[in-house]
């Protein structure tokens, strides 16, 4: 049986898109711009023909000027390089910035450009991060994220293989002194209890979020991959489900009889000491297999 062809742009509206995108001042063709679009259609919406009512509503939403933009960079176009970097530069260093202050992430914008502008090969040829650029937001949001998500990358792996220093080090951490709440080992049996039951109330995909972020270590990109979803989106259904989830927590809480005080005591308590508590057991069995989104 014949392999069908795979799905292409409509020609009169690929040539309309890098019209109205001014793709030509980065001598960037129809052809490769109709190309980038064909990305963001297949990474948003699947393989295959699209639906016509949301075709249409993907592409009014993509910002045509900085994907033309992204285009000629990627190509390796000295004007679109020029003006990236004239007009980008500084979003990318006050990103860095906000980020940390003490200037940790002024070196991970530096180290960026490199994977812009395509340092890497893949099967003999000059690979772009710029690919992964749908226009679906502004481009300097999408920096901003792909910065903010090289801090989080960083500071995990930091963590995972920081040697502890030895006892008799200079370096050695001191114990902090922990000063147990009385009621600390019923603090953590009701914590525990509390989000037992509202990690089982949410939907599967947001427990599938969680697990692969919490319990197996992926990153919004990684996740992004395994769900069908860019990982901006990731970030903020993560964000949402943790504020469902204390919210939840707190409610349970107060309806066992804990008031204000009493609340504000067993958060502090076991923040100081867990003891037995794992968020990584309670998500565990949703997170095997997570399922592709099929509806994207």
């Amino acid at each position: 049986m014949a392999e069908m062809a795979p799905w292409r742009l409509d020609p009169s509206t690929a040539e309309r898109l890098h019209r109205e995108a001014r793709a030509t001042q980065w001598n960037v063709s129809q052809d490769t711009f109709a190309a980038a679009i064909e990305r963001g259609i297949r990474h948003a919406l699947g393989e295959g023909p699209p639906e016509p009512a949301r075709l249409e509503r993907h592409l009014k939403s993509l910002r045509l000027d900085d994907l033309a933009l992204t285009c000629g960079c990627a190509d390796g176009h000295e004007g679109a390089w020029e003006h990236f970097v004239h007009e980008y530069r500084p979003v990318l260093y006050r990103a860095a910035s906000a980020i940390d202050p003490a200037g940790g992430a002024r070196e991970l914008a530096d180290a960026l450009y490199a994977e812009l502008f395509g340092l890497t090969q893949r099967d003999g040829t000059r690979r772009s991060h710029f690919d992964y650029f749908h226009g679906r937001s502004s481009l300097a949001t999408w920096l901003r994220a792909v910065l903010a998500q090289r801090h989080v990358d960083r500071t995990r792996a930091t963590r995972r293989v920081a040697p502890i220093p030895a006892e008799d080090s200079p370096a050695a951490l001191a114990a902090p002194a922990v000063t147990r709440s009385p009621e600390h080992a019923r603090f953590v049996a009701m914590l525990r209890a509390a989000l037992a039951v509202a990690v089982g109330r949410l939907a599967s995909r947001e427990r599938v979020r969680l697990a692969c972020y919490y319990a197996q270590g992926l990153t919004l990109a990684q996740i992004g991959r395994t769900l069908g979803e860019h990982e901006a989106t990731v970030s903020r259904a993560l964000g949402k489900t943790r504020q469902a989830i204390r919210a939840d927590v707190e409610r349970q809480l107060r309806e066992a009889g804990l008031n204000h005080a009493a609340l504000t005591e067993c958060f502090a308590s076991v923040a100081d000491d867990p003891g037995t508590l794992d968020l990584t057991e309670l998500l565990e069995p949703a997170g095997k297999n997570p399922e592709p989104d099929r509806s994207r």
